[in-house]
């Protein structure tokens, strides 16, 4: 007879001799072990701020049709809790005009919420709920240290179901979007937590369970793009809200468009942009009038600071230049001029 095939030889000599107890089979594994560091960090970082999480109720008040009586309208959406004193941080597109706000926190008790204060121009807005107890609330993190791919999980109440967790990655940085009222948002996080309508102020958080940011936006028909204003800008935001009541910022009374500035124009008056922005009008008796902007002119600096598009122009009128001269660069003709302008408040 031949040889056995070897891998026969092989199974053979790993088989127990007949009568040779058989080894335990293990017994099933507990959740608690098959849980990978992936579950247990996402698990760990939502209880501590789950309990903070809040959903929003709101109403307004429609004017009626053909002389009937007003209409209410409701709507929803999410917030946080960020002090242990009642207050609030969720975005102005969900309380924005509401007549009444009410708050339900995770634990199911109830609140009437007062608007402390409302920022369109960032989509953020401050509110304060009446309680005599310390409530749970959140630990704000730092977006300025975020990083591209880092584990990003939202929290909050998409179409009304209540503490609703997706999760994610940090998928971009410095992202800007366009608010309500066509000012820019700047250093928008870019994340691939899904996010649905009533998801809107609601909490994006890292693995140690601190906030980095406010859920604000989707891309209506695209998949896995969400925005987060950043938390960074949001504590400016409260803290202008908690100084003023509002956020302050900087007007001169022009309207413009990006310019392209030519190649000579770059080497003659040594810029090192390619484009400014040209003013379309100025506003009679608005600080920019009253500098001598003209229409035509081509803006390329405040300050020291390159305007190369109207977005770097609204960026660069923040509050510390209101009632505060500064120094306006532009290209007119031939010729750069430099105008002395002051800023004043923006009014709502």
């Amino acid at each position: 007879m031949g040889s056995r095939p070897r891998f026969i030889d092989d199974l053979s000599r790993g088989a127990p001799e007949p009568g040779a107890s058989q080894p335990a089979t293990p017994g099933p594994l507990s959740d608690d072990a098959l849980l990978d560091a992936y579950s247990r960090t996402v698990i760990g970082a939502l209880a501590r701020v789950q309990q903070a999480v809040a959903f929003i109720a709101v109403e307004r008040s429609l004017p009626g049709e053909a002389g009937r009586a007003p209409r209410v309208r409701g709507g929803t959406g999410s917030g946080f809790l960020f002090t242990p004193d009642g207050y609030l941080l969720t975005n102005s597109h969900v309380v924005h005009g509401a007549t009444r706000i009410s708050v339900t926190l995770a634990d199911g008790s109830k609140y009437d919420a007062d608007l402390v204060g409302d920022d369109p121009d960032s989509d953020l807005a401050v509110l304060r709920i009446g309680c005599a107890e310390p409530l749970p609330h959140v630990e704000l993190g730092h977006s300025s240290s975020l990083r591209v791919g880092q584990i990003a999980i939202a929290v909050g109440n998409p179409l009304g179901l209540a503490q609703t967790v997706t999760t994610g990655v940090v998928s971009a940085l410095g992202r800007s979007l366009r608010s309500t009222t066509g000012r820019m948002i700047y250093d928008v996080i870019q994340t691939d937590a899904a996010l649905n309508p009533g998801n809107s102020g609601g909490p994006l958080i890292n693995s140690a369970g601190q906030v980095i940011g406010v859920n604000t936006a989707i891309i209506q028909g695209a998949q896995a793009i969400s925005f987060a204003t950043a938390i960074d800008t949001a504590k400016w935001v409260i803290m202008q809200i908690f100084a003023h009541g509002r956020v302050r910022r900087a007007y001169i009374g022009v309207a413009g468009t990006v310019s392209p500035v030519s190649r000579r124009a770059q080497r003659y008056f040594g810029l090192d942009q390619t484009a400014g922005v040209r003013v379309l009008e100025v506003v009679k008796g608005s600080p920019a009038a009253q500098g001598g902007l003209r229409v035509d002119d081509t803006i390329v600096a405040i300050d020291t600071l390159p305007v190369d598009s109207v977005d770097a122009l609204q960026r660069s009128l923040d509050a510390s230049r209101i009632d505060r001269a500064v120094k306006i660069a532009v290209l007119r003709g031939t010729q750069r001029v430099e105008l002395d302008v002051t800023p004043v408040e923006q009014k709502g």
